[in-house]
C-alpha cells in the first residue's frame, strides 16, 4: 500500500511539474506588455475597447511567427490611486513594455511610475499633456488635448457649423479642461462667436439645467462638448426635455455613446465629433479589424479599440527596429525604444504615415464624423 501511495504521489508531482513547465514554455520568447484601464465602472466602454483591440493585435502577431506578446490588462476604474495599484500588479507580473492607462487622470499617475521605473509606455487614449510632459519614455497614440481643442475650433470654423457657440466642460478633469483651453484660444483667434461658457465637476455631473439654460438663453445653435460620453448623454437627454435642440460637436471622448447601456441613441442623431477612426471605412485593414472585432465581441469597435490595436502594432514595429529580444530587461528595452520611436513612420487603423515627436505627441489627421441612423458617417 505504501508503495502504491508513493507511486501515486510521484505521478501527481510529475504532472504538476509538467504543467508548470508547459506554462513556462508558453511564455518563453514573448514580450510582456500590459496596461491599466477602466474595465468596470462608468468609463468601462473605453477600457474594455482598448483592451479588446490590443488583444486582437496580439493574437494576430503571435500567429505570424517572429515577435510574440503576452498581454495583461488590470482594472483601474478610472481612478488614479487604483491605477497605480494596478500598475504595481503589472510590475510584479514582469511587464516589459507598457500601454500606460486608457484615460487621462489615471495615466498622469501611472506615467510617473513608468518614468521612474524606466519602462517604455505608449498609451492608446490618455490625451492630457501632463501624461507626457517631462517624460521621455511616454508616448501617445491618440491626439493630445491641445490638438483636439484647436482642431475642433478650426473644423467648426471651416465648416461654418455654428453662428453662436456654447461650451460646457468639466473643470476638474485634465482631459476636458485641457481641450477647452486650446479650443477657447483657437476660437478667439478665428473669431468664433462664443456666447456661453459653463462648467461642471465630478460632483455636479447629474444636472445640466443651469448650463443648458445659459446656452439656450444666449441663442447658442451649437454646443461644444469636450468630455466623455456619460455626461454628454445626460446633456442630450436634458436638452430634449427643455425642448432645446442645438447641434452638438464633441471630441474622442464622445466615441462610445452609441453603445452606452439604456441610452436612447436617437438623441445622438446629428452629433458631430472629431475622431481618427471610422468603423465604416472600406479599406482592407479597417474592414478586417471590424469584422474580427464584431465576431469576437459582438459589437462595432470604437476609436479606443482601434487605438489599442494600433499601439501593439506600433510597439512591434519599434521592437523590430531596435532588435530587442524578450530576454532583455525592461529598462534596457526602454532606452532602445525611446531612441527609435521618434524615427518610425507607422500606418495603422487610426492614420497613415503617423510619426511621433521626441516629446511623445503623435502626428496624424483627424476625421470629422456625424452620427446618422445610428452609425458614424464621414463629413469630409
Amino acid at each position: 500500500m505504501k508503495k502504491i501511495f508513493c507511486a501515486a504521489l510521484a505521478l501527481i508531482m510529475t504532472l504538476g511539474s509538467l504543467g508548470g513547465c508547459s506554462k513556462k514554455d508558453a511564455a518563453a520568447g514573448a514580450f510582456r506588455i500590459g496596461g491599466t484601464g477602466p474595465l468596470t465602472g462608468v468609463a468601462a466602454i473605453y477600457g474594455n475597447a482598448a483592451k479588446n483591440g490590443a488583444q486582437i493585435a496580439v493574437d494576430e502577431i503571435n500567429a505570424m511567427g517572429g515577435i510574440r506578446f503576452m498581454l495583461k490588462y488590470e482594472d483601474d476604474e478610472h481612478d488614479a490611486e487604483k491605477a497605480v495599484n494596478a500598475y504595481n500588479t503589472l510590475k510584479d507580473w514582469g511587464i516589459q513594455v507598457s500601454l500606460g492607462s486608457v484615460t487621462s487622470t489615471p495615466c498622469v499617475a501611472t506615467s510617473a511610475e513608468t518614468f521612474a521605473d524606466r519602462i517604455f509606455a505608449l498609451t492608446p487614449s490618455a490625451s492630457a499633456t501632463a501624461v507626457i510632459e517631462g517624460k521621455d519614455n511616454m508616448f501617445q497614440m491618440c491626439f493630445a488635448d491641445p490638438n483636439q481643442g484647436s482642431a475642433s475650433a478650426q473644423y467648426i470654423y471651416d465648416k461654418q457649423l455654428g453662428a453662436k457657440i456654447a461650451v460646457i466642460y468639466k473643470n476638474d478633469d485634465v482631459y476636458s479642461k485641457g481641450i477647452y483651453n486650446t479650443f477657447a484660444s483657437k476660437a478667439a483667434e478665428l473669431g468664433l462667436n462664443i456666447v456661453s461658457t459653463t462648467t461642471f465637476t465630478e460632483d455636479s455631473q447629474a444636472d445640466f439645467s443651469v448650463q443648458l439654460t445659459d446656452a439656450k438663453n444666449n441663442g447658442a445653435d451649437l454646443i461644444f462638448l469636450p468630455m466623455y460620453y456619460t455626461p454628454a448623454s445626460l446633456i442630450l437627454q436634458q436638452a430634449k426635455s427643455m425642448d432645446y435642440a442645438p447641434k452638438y460637436f464633441g471630441v474622442d471622448g464622445m466615441d462610445g455613446i452609441l453603445t452606452l447601456e439604456a441610452f436612447d441613441t436617437s438623441l445622438a442623431e446629428g452629433v458631430m465629433l472629431l475622431t481618427p477612426f471610422n468603423a465604416d471605412a472600406t479599406d482592407e485593414r479597417t474592414v478586417s479589424f471590424v469584422k474580427k472585432y464584431k465576431e469576437i465581441y459582438g459589437e462595432t469597435p470604437n476609436q479606443f479599440a482601434a487605438d489599442g490595436y494600433d499601439c501593439v502594432y506600433a510597439i512591434k514595429e519599434a521592437l523590430e527596429a531596435t532588435g530587442c529580444t524578450p530576454d532583455m530587461k525592461a529598462t534596457d528595452i526602454c532606452e532602445k525604444l525611446v531612441k527609435v520611436f521618434p524615427t518610425i513612420t507607422f500606418d495603422g487603423l487610426t492614420g497613415d504615415g503617423m510619426t511621433w515627436a521626441a516629446t511623445g505627441e503623435v502626428s496624424k489627421s483627424p476625421k470629422g464624423m456625424v452620427i446618422q441612423n445610428g452609425v458614424y458617417v464621414g463629413m469630409d
